[in-house]
């Protein structure tokens, strides 16, 4: 990483996420296109995705079908490659384990390495839009940190415990090529995979032919 990259990085602000949440929420979502959700299997989703370098129209025309696409889907996050765009943005319309709503999107992601007093972890269910209808334990840090930016391309910092940080760190994942069942074990993993082949989305996905 440039020195530049990491000067911006230690100058990003912390954003407050958690104001008019229904209102910033919606504008995004009306002006939006829901997309179907891509799988498991989609190669979109099994490699690194590619940084976004110009932050324009274009790139806020994405946000806005993301949150389209996240609330047809009923999800609480959603990684850009998840509707088949192999660029670094996540967004999030996620609650903390107080019940305070959390909503924003994050270009260019990166999680900041813990130290060993930060990682208490938490074993808690989880599942993915990408892995429809299956569930699995899963331990995370209960806390993050994710730097990046926002959609104007200025430098950004959120941070998140328990639930929130789940969601924070299982978007960031994505983006790197990462699904949660990716860090189960062989047998946990196959078994997230039956779930999946035993059962039905409630949402539209892109089939793997």
């Amino acid at each position: 990483m440039a020195q530049q990259e990491t000067d911006q990085q230690l100058s990003a602000e912390f954003i407050v996420d958690t104001e008019d949440c229904e209102e910033r929420e919606a504008a995004y979502r009306e002006r939006g296109t829901a997309r179907p959700i891509t799988v498991v299997g989609n190669p979109v989703l099994h490699k690194e995705c590619r940084d976004v370098t110009e932050f324009d129209d274009e790139l806020g025309r994405l946000i806005d079908d993301m949150f389209a696409s996240q609330r047809a889907a009923e999800g609480v996050g959603l990684a850009a490659n998840q509707i088949g765009v192999d660029r670094k943005v996540f967004i999030y319309d996620c609650p903390d384990d107080d019940g305070v709503r959390h909503v924003g999107a994050v270009v260019n992601p990166v999680l900041d390495e813990l130290p060993p007093e930060r990682r208490a972890l938490e074993e808690a269910n989880e599942g993915c839009l990408s892995v429809p209808t299956a569930y699995a334990n899963l331990a995370r840090p209960d806390y993050a940190l994710v730097r990046g930016r926002d959609a104007a391309g200025n430098p950004i910092a959120i941070e998140g415990t328990g639930y929130f940080a789940r969601c924070l760190q299982h978007e960031t994942d994505h983006l790197y090529g990462r699904l949660y069942i990716d860090r189960l074990s062989k047998r946990e993993r196959k078994d997230a995979l039956r779930q999946m082949d035993e059962g039905t989305p409630r949402y539209e996905v892109v089939p793997n032919d």
